[in-house]
């Protein structure tokens, strides 16, 4: 696999990578992050007691939202037709953490890392901006691509080697 810059011409000018030539393939793309909150915060998320309501809903909506905006905040990334895209949470009062887990799906000549990243960050962010009143010292943490399958590159798994796809898989 190449593992040159894609995004720079032989100038070293930023350009749209071209994927005109690409393959279409199911691609499919898992994002999470963390954000560490004092027990009270949690608790007040966990049970909906935060005076601006359920935070938990709101950030999956922001995330969704996000990932849908993704081509309009990264400058260079391609506009996708996104057949679905989901947030989850994960509280994990021992650690004092929540973590969103954001996954996109399509069919498609590019991944949905972008998006899966944008949705994930921007669910976080939306906690700490519905949280803030009552604990300004929440830290998102940890913001990875988790897994990502489809494309020439093939299946990645966070912490694992790249596996890249057989030809044959491709359309």
């Amino acid at each position: 696999m190449d593992k040159t810059f894609t995004h720079f011409d032989t100038h070293g000018r930023a350009i749209m990578v071209d994927v005109g030539e690409k393959a279409i393939t199911r691609r499919t793309a898992r994002a999470a992050g963390k954000i560490i909150a004092s027990g009270a915060t949690l608790s007040a998320i966990k049970n909906g007691t935060t005076k601006k309501g359920d935070v938990l809903a709101v950030a999956r909506i922001a995330g969704i939202m996000a990932v849908k905006k993704t081509p309009a905040l990264i400058p260079l990334c391609h506009t996708i037709i996104i057949d679905s895209a989901g947030i989850e949470f994960e509280i994990d009062e021992n650690n004092h953490t929540i973590k969103a887990i954001c996954t996109v799906a399509l069919e498609g000549k590019t991944g949905a890392e972008m998006e899966a990243l944008t949705g994930v960050t921007a669910a976080l962010l939306t906690i700490y901006d519905m949280c803030k009143a009552i604990d300004r010292s929440m830290t998102l943490t940890d913001i990875h691509v988790a897994e990502k399958t489809g494309g020439k590159s093939g299946h990645f798994i966070f912490g694992e080697p790249e596996t890249p796809a057989p030809e044959d898989k491709q359309r």
